[in-house]
């Protein structure tokens, strides 16, 4: 860790709208004093954008406005001068076709926001899937002193005496409604004991992936990410978050200093460790992009492959992030990792303390829910890149969340061509399937869906359900809810809307799976899959203006973040001209 603070006091940005006496610093501050602000707040004390994706239509943001009084508070008694600015929100539970093609113009139209407008370091105000990783991205573009507060995991859902995780048990009680094990009027009971508090997903699903990568990255105070919503501890460490950002713009600590390759290090050991979404890949290979560290497929491979998965959470475990805070939270698992040689313990992090300085004294709570190496769920966890004819440029799988007896596996493929030829035919008792298949769905990455939802992990067939199988191999271009589970192959890349050898999978294609030798591959000659992918046609929707063009002309592949081409890379906070 070396960081020199700046000298202070000195000029800041937000002085060169609000400093001074001249017609156009008059007009900017004079305006703002509408709202009742003294003369002497614009004297060149710190000025804080609370970015803030609250929305109605963001559930699991929904607490957020009030978690920003905290966070203003911390601001105010640090001496510095808090703003709130609503920010776009990519909201995983609305938006269509997918979230993730909202990513990157969320984080597109965050960064002109901290670079256009008065602020000189920022709080992200974030919750839900794509709101973390996008204003992540966003902050490191602009490179302004920014610092990450989540707005914490639901308390645990119940049915019936059985503990019930957002997500996970969605997908599990739709296959048992499919199954014939349980009625449709029990799933709709059901429905009310998932999301009954205030904030994101309870289960190590993307958002709470996403919250614990932040801490590990650096980017938010330690503890930050297990706390639940409606925990006053939540409210406590969004104050000390507006305090510390006064602080950080001070001392001009910025994402350039933390987010370092041992910081991207530390965080693909750490989903390891906690059994983290597959989502955290394709986001923090996009947030490297944005700040030029060189991190890839080979790299989550490398650094996840010898990390034991120690978190007992679903999808992969038993309990839920209530469970996890109440035993130490994320800061125990740093600790482990580093008392296992597997942390980089110099890394600077928001506080202006290494990481090993933050988490050396923490203690575990309970050895069930963070379980001693010697249990751990699985040996090897991280998540596992595949490659091989099938996927030449990489695809991913979750083992600590797949069937072990599945993890080397050779079937015949059923192909669905994309999600409508799923599920039109899915339930179809004349479907040519049985549990040694390999479900194998085409055209859903990011630019076949386009974005490349989070369809991954298909429903079973119910004529197999039946039978009680519950896990299947399944191959797809497409994502998987963090909150989900099995013997899933996703992202597979070059995707096949791209022309990917994926596009010209047919039924009855042998395929293997050798997920302990990385290997994913098509049994057919190499002059056979030549010729086929000669012929090849796309058949995906491709749009002709709006948005929708612009992310199909400009997304990248899965294997390097599915960012917008043009948006990576850091392009600074320098103050625009005046508007008048």
């Amino acid at each position: 860790m070396s960081f020199t603070p700046a000298p202070w006091p000195r000029r800041l940005r937000s002085q060169e709208w609000y400093g001074g006496n001249s017609r156009d610093t008059i007009y900017h501050r004079g305006w703002m004093k509408n709202q009742g602000w003294p003369h002497d707040l614009f004297d060149g004390r710190p000025v804080i954008g609370i970015l803030n994706t609250w929305s109605d239509l963001t559930p699991c943001n929904g607490h957020l406005r009030e978690l920003a009084e905290k966070v203003k508070a911390g601001i105010w008694e640090a001496g510095g001068f808090p703003v709130e600015v609503p920010v776009f929100s990519a909201s995983e539970n609305t938006f269509r076709p997918s979230a993730m093609m909202f990513r990157n113009l969320a984080a597109l139209a965050i960064e002109e926001q901290m670079r256009g407008q008065p602020i000189d370091g920022a709080v992200l105000l974030v919750g839900c899937d794509k709101t973390t990783p996008s204003l992540l991205m966003a902050a490191a573009s602009t490179d302004l002193p920014s610092i990450v507060v989540t707005g914490g995991p639901m308390l645990n859902g119940y049915f019936r005496g059985e503990r019930v995780g957002s997500g996970t048990h969605l997908w599990k009680f739709s296959e048992a409604v499919k199954a014939g094990e349980m009625t449709q009027a029990e799933f709709l009971e059901a429905e009310a004991s998932m999301s009954r508090s205030s904030g994101t997903c309870n289960t190590m699903g993307t958002a709470s992936t996403m919250a614990s990568m932040a801490e590990a990255l650096g980017m938010a105070l330690s503890g930050n990410a297990a706390i639940p919503a409606v925990d006053s501890r939540r409210r406590v460490m969004a104050q000390l978050s507006g305090r510390r950002i006064v602080q950080m713009v001070r001392d001009d600590l910025k994402p350039s200093d933390i987010l370092t390759r041992a910081a991207f290090e530390n965080a693909i050991r750490t989903n390891g460790a906690i059994g983290g979404s597959t989502n955290a890949v394709i986001h923090l290979l996009a947030l490297a992009g944005r700040v030029g560290v060189d991190v890839t497929l080979d790299d989550w491979d490398r650094l996840g492959r010898d990390v034991a998965t120690i978190v007992n959470l679903m999808p992969s475990g038993e309990y839920l992030m209530e469970e996890f805070f109440y035993a130490g939270g994320l800061p125990v698992v740093l600790k482990r990792l580093g008392e296992a040689g597997q942390l980089h313990k110099d890394a600077l992090t928001v506080s202006g303390r290494s990481i090993w300085e933050e988490v050396r004294e923490v203690v575990n709570h309970n050895e069930e829910v963070i379980l001693p190496l010697d249990r751990a769920l699985t040996r090897q966890g991280g998540i596992a890149v595949l490659r091989g004819n099938l996927a030449p440029r990489g695809a991913v799988l979750k083992p600590s969340a797949a069937s072990p007896h599945l993890l080397t596996h050779r079937g015949r493929a059923v192909v669905f061509e994309d999600i409508d030829d799923y599920k039109a035919r899915i339930e179809d008792e004349a479907l040519d399937i049985d549990e040694t298949c390999v479900m194998v769905l085409k055209n859903c990455g990011p630019r076949g869906y386009p974005g490349m939802a989070e369809v991954g992990n298909m429903g079973l067939p119910p004529k197999v359900l039946r039978k009680g199988i519950t896990d299947m191999v399944r191959i797809s271009d497409a994502r998987m809810s963090g909150t989900a589970y099995g013997t899933v192959v996703l992202h597979t890349a070059p995707e096949a809307a791209a022309g990917g050898p994926l596009a010209v999978v047919r039924d009855g294609d042998m395929i293997q799976l050798d997920v302990p030798n990385r290997r994913l591959h098509l049994e057919i000659g190499d002059d056979e899959l030549a010729a086929r992918l000669a012929a090849w046609q796309p058949r995906h929707e491709r749009p002709d203006s709006g948005y929708a063009w612009l992310h199909q002309a400009h997304v990248e592949g899965a294997d390097t973040g599915a960012d917008l081409d043009f948006l990576k890379g850091c392009r600074g906070n320098p103050v625009g001209r005046d508007s008048h």
